[in-house]
């Protein structure tokens, strides 16, 4: 006898759209603590990468996020370079290796990772899909089929992702 109800139905996935240089994905970080405030573990934040060309050490710092996911370390390491955005535009890579050390992970792994670029496949594969659903700038955010322009203002835009979210969950019983 199979029970076909899920025990723990799917989160609802929203994907943000965002780049470690850009002074509005930091503004953008209080939505996104806020909504796993909210949501915990029924709403799955996962960032995604869209390095500018204008912002030069965001490719770098795209990879080096990748890194800390490796390391286990993803979120915070995200949080922590967001939060020197100027200090990334002013030091360049250093300040990516400064952050991981900071936080305890392996920083020489860090150093390798960006010279060897084992993580751009992914970067590359982020920002290509961005640029197949229109994301033209950060942060953007995407949940059930509407994508959420955040980079001219982010005025409403959590009450928006609360009211897709929870019509998404209440259309998946969770």
């Amino acid at each position: 006898m199979s029970d076909t109800s899920p025990a723990h139905p799917e989160p609802v996935v929203l994907d943000v759209w965002c780049e470690l240089q850009c002074p509005d994905c930091r503004a953008a970080l209080d939505d996104v603590r806020a909504l796993r405030a909210r949501y915990g573990d029924r709403l799955e934040i996962r960032l995604r990468h869209f390095p500018l060309e204008k912002h030069k050490h965001s490719f770098a710092a795209a990879q080096a996020a990748e890194e800390a996911v490796e390391q286990g370390q993803g979120w915070p390491y995200i949080e922590a370079v967001l939060a020197r955005v100027e200090e990334l535009d002013r030091r360049g890579e250093a300040i990516l290796v400064d952050v991981a050390r900071e936080l305890g992970l392996d920083a020489e792994e860090f150093d390798v990772a960006l010279i060897d670029g084992r993580h751009i496949l992914i970067v590359d594969a982020d920002q290509a899909e961005g640029k197949a659903i229109g994301v033209t700038g950060t942060p953007t955010y995407v949940i059930g089929d509407e994508r959420l322009d955040g980079g001219k203002s982010q005025d409403g835009l959590r009450e928006r992702i609360e009211e897709i979210a929870d019509r998404l969950l209440a259309d998946a019983g969770a």
